[in-house]
């Protein structure tokens, strides 16, 4: 069994959110258990369109670089099984309304992601 890979997402940035999908999609397509926990400005990544991501500029400089961009990762990590968890007080101090989430999206606290990447590996973007 392999150890499995959490990754706590802080930062609502594009740079951020592409490459927590790189190692998610990644981790999940070597077999590893993987769960993006968005907090904060992380949680941009879960709206049920993230469209300021989608639109940001980097994502057609991605894309005419051959290299796949927010919205193909976000589908592979689906595909892929990743686990998506929104932090509830995360949205909260955001101002998210859970509503705006994608619908396979959980909503949980900490303890849910720390359990769930118990002995295995936590990165932090």
């Amino acid at each position: 069994m392999t150890a499995s890979l959490g990754l706590l997402l802080r930062s609502g940035g594009h740079e951020a959110a592409h490459y927590a999908l790189v190692l998610a999609t990644g981790a999940a397509a070597v077999g590893r258990d993987v769960v993006i926990f968005a907090t904060n400005d992380g949680c941009a990544l879960l709206l049920a369109t993230p469209t300021a991501l989608l639109e940001d500029p980097r994502e057609s400089l991605l894309a005419a670089r051959g290299v796949a961009g927010i919205g193909t990762l976000l589908a592979a990590a689906r595909d892929l099984g990743v686990r998506l968890i929104a932090c509830d007080a995360g949205l909260r101090a955001t101002g998210i309304a859970a509503g705006a989430l994608a619908a396979d999206v959980e909503v949980a606290g900490v303890v849910t992601f720390l359990s769930a990447t118990v002995g295995g590996q936590v990165l932090s973007l």
